[in-house]
């Protein structure tokens, strides 16, 4: 695999799920369930607990069918042990100076941060196969689309505040794939050990959006 390999990937599932629950348990539980459901790509923040041993637990067990990536990484410390614990991608919220590289350093992907155009230029000067634009929902589908008319040989992914509701509305405006946070799992479903209804539920992310050819 190579980080333009995992780019592809990505934007072949053209949804991640960017999962931040209150417990390992429950997010291995999670990840399971969207497996089930069709990803193939799954991003475990390092808000969640644990997050470092889960990435190396899941990355163990599921690839290479299914890639693990690390969001939220904040710095190169944090990116060397996601890195070592098998995360074939990084996310970050804004540039981190040096994580592009040291993902490929490791034959993995980078998404970096960005808002404004400046930070998008930088983010993708700085490496980023994808540049993830954050948080989306403050400037909505048309600040995405004004990016993609100044940007658009750059790969953009907008995350937080995407739903069901208004990924079209993203892809429209020239997005390459989505971020999608919990919203992406049906909370009390899981909690109440209900993983059809988890299935069913992350499936229609799957189906929503423009298809591949």
């Amino acid at each position: 695999m190579t980080p333009s390999g995992i780019r592809d990937r990505l934007i072949a599932q053209r949804v991640v799920p960017v999962l931040r629950l209150a417990s390992a348990e429950m997010t291995e539980r999670a990840v399971d369930c969207l497996v089930h459901a069709g990803f193939t790509m799954v991003e475990i923040t390092m808000t969640t607990p644990g997050a470092v041993s889960l990435i190396d637990r899941l990355a163990r067990r599921l690839e290479p069918r299914v890639l693990v990536g690390a969001g939220t990484v904040l710095d190169l410390d944090a990116a060397r042990h996601c890195l070592g614990a098998g995360a074939r991608f990084l996310v970050s919220p804004c540039v981190v100076p040096g994580m592009a590289a040291a993902a490929h350093a490791a034959g993995c992907a980078a998404l970096i941060g960005g808002f404004t155009p400046g930070e998008i230029l930088v983010a993708h000067r700085e490496g980023a196969e994808i540049v993830k634009v954050f948080p989306a929902s403050t400037g909505g589908p048309e600040h995405l689309r004004a990016l993609h008319a100044v940007f658009p040989d750059i790969l953009l992914c907008p995350t937080g505040g995407v739903s069901l509701q208004n990924m079209e509305a993203y892809f429209a405006a020239g997005a390459a794939m989505v971020g999608v946070g919990n919203d992406i799992v049906d909370q009390p479903a899981l909690a109440a050990g209900d993983d059809d209804a988890v299935m069913a539920h992350a499936r229609r992310f799957l189906q929503c959006g423009p298809t591949v050819p």
